[in-house]
Formats: structure tokens, C-alpha cells, sequence
């Protein structure tokens, strides 16, 4: 079965650009161009991964993320021409996996998808490899087979990124891991697009673990990275 594509955007011709290069990768898209017809066609259409215009008639595109995050958990990735670090930062903290500014290269774009399902995918289909021993720090379990990370038997909900960033830190607490070696293994590509995707994760981490001492589980190593402490 084809994986399902949802394109958001008001521009006929930047959707029409983005279903070209799609289909050609054996996609199948479905297309929205204001945040109402964004909703419905997540609630109808029920896609895979969404690409998010943020710049939307009815309904802006971070109210519409917002939504969409109450009920699912599939991936997002915001394609804006608004550029500027607040409004980068601001989508990450609101629920995107990944922020592409435009002008755009479709070409990256399909690679964007690409790597956000395999990961989406492979966190999926955890419960169908071997059981994997579940990792274990202070008060935090991380059970790899379910994708599942609690706290004093206390639930604590991650998107795809932050469960692999997770998993990477639990893997070998106490290890210091730079922002390039997180980037590669969380979002599964070999650069990094925005130290910035980084930091909002990071900080979104902590917080969830944390809400009174943010800082109490994830260092910060500065001109080093981060660490776990054990």
C-alpha cells in the first residue's frame, strides 16, 4: 500500500510541484489549501505524514498542527516561507518534526518524507523484531519494543524524534553525544539543517521529564553536546 501524503498548501502551483516529484516516488497524495480542508482531510483521508503550509487561509497552519497533534502522532513537516528563527523554533515547540523554508528543492523535500516515514515505520514496527531489553535510567524506562517511556510507572508521550533521542541517550548514559551524532541518529540524516531542531527537542525533552527542574536528567556540555546523566 502506497504511502498516503498529505500536501497543505494555498499555492496551486507549489502543491502541484510537490504531487509531481511525490508520485514520481510511488507516493500517493491527497491536497488541502486552507486549514479547514487541511482538517478534514486528515480526519477523511487519514495520511501518513503531513507537509504543512504554515501561511493558510481559515485557519493559519500552527493552529491547524496543534489540532492535528491532539489526536495523532503522524509525522509533520512544515514547508514556510516564513523563515526566521522564532517562527522555526515556535513550529518545532507546537509539534512539527522537521521544517523546511522555501524556497524549497522538491528533490529534498521527497528525501525529507522519506526519512521521517522510515523512521515513523521503524518505530512502528518495533513489536515484529526481536525483544529488546528495555533501558533503564534513574526513575525513567524506555521500553524499545512498544516505544513507550515512563516515569515512576507514569506514561510520558514522545513523538518520533524525541523517542530515538531518548533511546540514544539511554543507550549510554552518562556518554557526551555532539549535536551531529544526535542529528544523524534522531532524524536520520547526515547533516544538520538547523542547530535549532536540536535545541527546541532538547528542550521539549526536558521539560516533559521535568517540568519543576528541566535540567535535572539532559546536560548540557557547552561547545561539547549533550549527556545523560546516569
Amino acid at each position: 500500500m502506497a504511502i498516503k501524503v498529505l500536501v497543505a498548501d494555498d499555492e496551486k502551483e507549489i502543491r502541484n510541484l510537490l504531487r509531481l516529484y511525490l508520485e514520481n516516488e510511488s507516493f500517493e497524495v491527497v491536497e488541502a489549501q486552507d486549514g479547514p480542508g487541511t482538517l478534514e482531510a486528515v480526519r477523511i483521508n487519514k495520511p501518513d505524514i503531513c507537509l504543512l503550509d504554515i501561511m493558510m487561509p481559515g485557519i493559519d497552519g500552527l493552529q491547524v498542527m496543534k489540532k492535528i497533534r491532539e489526536e495523532s502522532n503522524i509525522p509533520i513537516i512544515i514547508i514556510s516561507a516564513r523563515t526566521a528563527d522564532a517562527e522555526r523554533i515556535l513550529g518545532l515547540n507546537l509539534g512539527a518534526d522537521d521544517y523546511i523554508p522555501k524556497p524549497f528543492n522538491p528533490l529534498e523535500v521527497v528525501a525529507r518524507v522519506k526519512s521521517q516515514m522510515r523512521r515513523f515505520t521503524d518505530l512502528g514496527s518495533a513489536v515484529t523484531v526481536a525483544h529488546k531489553e528495555d533501558l533503564k535510567v534513574k526513575d525513567l524506562t524506555l521500553d524499545t519494543d512498544s516505544c513507550v517511556l515512563t516515569k515512576d510507572d507514569e506514561t510520558i508521550e514522545l513523538t518520533p524524534v524525541e523517542f530515538k533521542i531518548m533511546e540514544l541517550f539511554m543507550q549510554s548514559p552518562g556518554k557526551v553525544f555532539t549535536k551531529q551524532q544526535i542529528y544523524e541518529y534522531a532524524w536520520g540524516d547526515d547533516f544538520i539543517v538547523a542547530d535549532n531542531n536540536i535545541m527546541v527537542s532538547i528542550s521539549k525533552l526536558r521539560t516533559k521529564l521535568d517540568e519543576e527542574d528541566p535540567s535535572r536528567y539532559i546536560k548540557t556540555l557547552r561547545g561539547l553536546g549533550y549527556r545523560m546523566d546516569k
